[in-house]
């Protein structure tokens, strides 16, 4: 037994309410069962109640024995004095308010049906990957639908945390925060961070004034990456350090990056090399990249604006001083997708929450149109019966998964409580 099922419990009145007394026989009725904050004080907050013939306005405490009042010291905590009533799974000790008034009690065990706790148990029963796993395809449709609305919308919110951040950072200059998460989205998992702190690096005033060299972009960008201080044979190479130590100069450019990019096991195409040639290209070929974005309707659209390759001395290496054979490297479709996803939604949703709009409709109909991400726990779900048709509802599930199955938050996730109202 868990407080959470008794917050379930009391939040949506699962049990008989008609006959409820404290645990001196005083009758109890429920006229609001407050507001459940889950924030530091009482759990139910601005409850109304009529507890024998007195009516009260106050805040529940909630918890699996009354004693545990004094075990969280709650008597020393003025937050406390405001509660009406303790609400507790089982009554070991009576509880005193400052004035030595015993607190109301309602004691729940002796109100819950069996099938109730019996649900309970069974979706709390430790299984392989998630509790739910075994009933979780058999979830209302329309209740998951919007369940997973409020987690994209959640997905979002978390990662406009990291984008308010840059909105200080960089006084609100949208082209910069961009050029900061394309960045660590071209770096993906394994070189993000480190791609991220190397845009930040540069400052955008310099990509602003050097974007229309292409020569001069990619040698930024490899040398804060310390990616140009060995002894080259290629003539190209050299030029590029040449021109980075120019730049380095012109601009006093802090120092480069001292943590190494990692080339191990990634496929040649994902090489940080080839990511920064790319990212230097769309700068080259693409100014005002916010305010594009921005305006964009379409997956055609964006599909457009990242039709970009590498320089031509790149499509012949994957690292310098090693020819390998001509090949374009143009960003794939699969990859923009992950951009969409993980830099220009995110970032279009803080944008519009900075205008004071909603926008989270459009975004979702954006989303919707590109395929479901692939992954372990996409493929999961899936075993599970619960098949990701889009990359709107595998952002979903990825939420969900991290956010509340992990955590065991079952009852503050509408899957869970919609099984346990079953």
């Amino acid at each position: 037994m868990k407080e959470d099922f008794l917050h379930y419990l009391w939040q949506f009145k699962k049990f008989d309410i008609s006959k409820l007394q404290t645990t001196k026989g005083e009758s109890i009725q429920i006229l609001n069962s407050g507001q459940y904050l889950q924030l530091a004080g009482p759990d139910f907050f601005n409850a109304q109640l009529i507890i024998g013939n007195q009516k009260w306005a106050g805040n529940v405490e909630i918890h699996l024995k009354s004693s545990d009042w004094y075990l969280h010291n709650h008597e020393k905590d003025p937050n406390y004095d405001s509660v009406i009533l303790h609400v507790v799974w089982e009554n070991d000790v009576p509880i005193f308010r400052k004035d030595n008034s015993e607190l109301p009690t309602l004691e729940l065990k002796e109100h819950i049906s069996f099938s109730d706790l019996q649900n309970y148990q069974s979706l709390m029963a430790q299984k392989s990957w998630i509790y739910c796993e075994n009933e979780i395809k058999n979830v209302d449709g329309f209740v998951f639908q919007n369940w997973k609305e409020r987690l994209f919308l959640e997905r979002l919110e978390r990662k406009s945390e990291l984008i308010f951040e840059l909105v200080e950072d960089f006084n609100q200059d949208w082209e910069a925060i961009l050029f900061c998460l394309l960045a660590k989205n071209f770096g993906l998992n394994t070189n993000g961070e480190i791609f991220f702190k190397i845009a930040k690096s540069i400052p955008f005033s310099i990509i602003r004034k050097e974007s229309f060299s292409l020569e001069s972009l990619e040698a930024l960008f490899l040398g804060q990456a310390n990616l140009l201080s060995s002894d080259f044979q290629d003539t190209y190479a050299k030029e590029l350090q040449k021109q980075y130590l120019y730049l380095l100069q012109k601009y006093q450019l802090k120092d480069m990056i001292t943590e190494c990019v990692s080339f191990y096991k990634h496929r040649p195409d994902n090489f940080p090399t080839i990511r920064l040639a790319q990212l230097a290209n769309v700068y080259f070929h693409q100014k005002n990249l916010f305010s594009q974005l921005i305006s964009c309707n379409s997956m055609k659209q964006f599909y457009q604006i990242f039709n970009i390759g590498v320089s031509q001395y790149w499509e012949t290496h994957y690292n310098f001083d090693k020819k390998s054979s001509k090949k374009v490297k143009k960003l794939s479709m699969s990859f923009i997708d992950l951009l969409v996803v993980n830099t220009i939604i995110p970032l279009r949703f803080a944008y519009a929450l900075s205008q004071k709009k909603d926008i989270i409709e459009e975004l979702i109909d954006i989303v919707s149109l590109i395929p479901s991400e692939k992954n372990a726990i996409i493929e999961k779900f899936a075993s599970f019966g619960v098949i990701s048709k889009n990359a709107f509802e595998s952002q979903s599930l990825l939420q969900l998964k991290k956010e509340y199955c992990d955590f065991k938050k079952c009852l503050d996730c509408s899957v869970g409580i919609n099984i346990l109202r079953k």
